[in-house]
Formats: C-alpha cells, structure tokens, sequence
C-alpha cells in the first residue's frame, strides 16, 4: 500500500515591527489573503493565503517570508 504524503500548507507570514505599510502586498494579492491594518502593518488572513509569494517578491522591505504552516 501507497502512503500518502500530506500536503504542507504554505503561508505568508510578516514581520510586523519592520513593516512598512506601503500596501505593495495588498495590491499584488490574487486572493485579498494581506491587508495593511490602521496604517501601521500589513496582516495576513490566514484563512485565505494559499504562500503563492507574490506579497513577498512584491515588498520593497523584503519583511513577508512564506513559511510552511503548523499541521
């Protein structure tokens, strides 16, 4: 019998004292999973980020990084 390989989520996780709140993440999310909150940092919602990278490639502070999530 095959076992199967679970699959890893991936997400985008940021770092919040660094943040800039430039917006540049939001702009570039397929899914609206990032949104800059009170002006203050970027946030992610996990319940929508499926770790694509576009928000990471996209941030000009290089503070989002894409983790492999807890199981």
């Amino acid at each position: 019998m095959i076992s199967e390989v679970k699959k890893r989520r991936r997400r985008a996780v940021v770092d919040q004292a660094a943040c800039v709140a430039c917006g540049c993440c939001v702009k570039v999310c397929p899914l609206q999973a990032i949104a800059v909150v009170r002006g203050i940092a970027a946030q992610v919602r996990p319940e929508k980020c499926v770790g694509c990278g576009k928000c990471a490639r996209e941030c000009p502070a290089s503070v989002i990084e894409i983790r492999e999530a807890a199981p």
